[in-house]
C-alpha cells in the first residue's frame, strides 16, 4: 500500500466517524430540548401553588419520558454496540440530568431514592455494559447529586409556601444521601467535585432546620399532625387543630438582667 493509498484509506475512517458522531449530535440535541421540557413540567412544584399539583406535574413529566425512551432506542443505532465509551461524551451530560429528572420524579412521588436499574427502566436503556447502550454508574450518581441540589431549592420554597414538614422530611433524606457517598471512594474527578458541593447543600437545609426549630414552627407541625390524627380517631365533625401561623410568634428576646447593687437588699 503506497502513502497515498494509507492516508485515502485513513481518511475515509474519519470521514465515517464523523458522520456517526454527527448522527448522534442530532439525536442528542432532540434529547436536550425534551429534558428542558420536563424541567419546565417539574419546575412549577418551586411555586407556591405548584405543591397542590404535584401529581399532576408527575404524571405530565413521565408522559415526556415516554419521549425519551423513543429518542434512547433511536440513539442506540447510531454507533457499534462495542464502542459506546468512544462516544460517551456526546451524551454524558444529557443523561445525567435525565437521570435527575427521573430521580426528581421518584422523589416527588415517593419520597424516596430511585435506584440505577428504576432509572435504566424509566430512561429505556441497560444497567449492564455488556448489554450495549447502558446507564453508567457515575451519569447516576451524578444525577443523584443533582438531585440534592434541587432539593435544596425545594426545602427553602416549602417554607414559602406554608409547609414546614416538607424541609425536615429533605433533611433526614439528605442526610442519609450524604452517609452513603461517604462510603464511596471518589477520586478527583468531575464526580468528587460535584460531591464537595453536596456538603453545602446540607448545610443550607440544616440551616431551614434550624430557622423552623427556633421559631417553633418544626414542632408544631408535628404536634398538628398528631392533634388531626387524634381528632380524626374520635369521630367525624370534630373541629381539626391546626398549628399556630408564624406570624402569631413571638420574637421578643427577654429583657437582659439589671446590674445588681451588691449593697442593696
Amino acid at each position: 500500500m503506497s502513502v497515498t493509498e494509507m492516508f485515502s484509506y485513513i481518511q475515509g475512517f474519519l470521514s465515517a466517524d464523523q458522520d456517526i458522531r454527527e448522527d448522534i449530535r442530532k439525536v442528542v440535541q432532540v434529547l436536550e430540548q425534551t429534558a428542558r421540557e420536563i424541567l419546565t413540567v417539574l419546575q412549577s412544584v418551586h411555586q407556591p401553588s405548584g405543591f397542590k399539583d404535584i401529581p399532576s406535574k408527575c404524571l405530565k413529566a413521565r408522559e415526556l419520558f415516554c419521549t425519551v425512551r423513543n429518542h434512547t432506542g433511536e440513539l442506540k443505532t447510531k454507533f457499534p454496540v462495542e464502542q459506546y465509551y468512544r462516544y460517551h461524551e456526546h451524551w454524558r451530560f444529557v443523561l445525567q440530568r435525565l437521570a435527575f429528572l427521573a430521580a426528581f420524579v421518584v422523589y416527588l412521588e415517593s419520597e424516596s431514592l430511585v435506584t440505577r436499574e428504576e432509572v435504566a427502566q424509566i430512561l429505556a436503556i441497560e444497567v449492564d455494559r455488556e448489554k450495549g447502550f447502558h446507564l453508567d454508574v457515575e451519569d447516576y450518581l451524578a444525577g443523584v447529586l443533582i438531585l440534592a441540589s434541587e432539593l435544596s431549592r425545594l426545602a427553602v420554597n416549602s417554607v414559602t409556601a406554608g409547609d414546614y414538614g416538607r424541609p425536615l422530611r429533605i433533611s433526614n433524606f439528605i442526610n442519609e444521601l450524604d452517609s452513603g457517598f461517604r462510603l464511596l471512594n471518589l477520586k478527583n474527578d468531575p464526580l468528587r467535585k460535584r460531591y464537595d458541593g453536596l456538603k453545602y447543600d446540607v448545610k443550607k437545609i440544616e440551616e431551614v432546620v434550624y430557622d423552623l426549630s427556633i421559631r417553633g414552627l418544626a414542632k408544631e407541625q408535628e404536634a398538628g399532625g398528631e392533634n388531626e390524627q387524634a381528632v380524626g380517631g374520635r369521630g367525624e365533625g370534630m373541629e381539626v387543630l391546626k398549628p399556630q401561623q408564624p406570624w402569631a410568634v413571638s420574637f421578643m428576646p427577654p429583657p437582659p438582667p439589671r446590674d445588681r447593687d451588691p449593697f442593696r437588699f
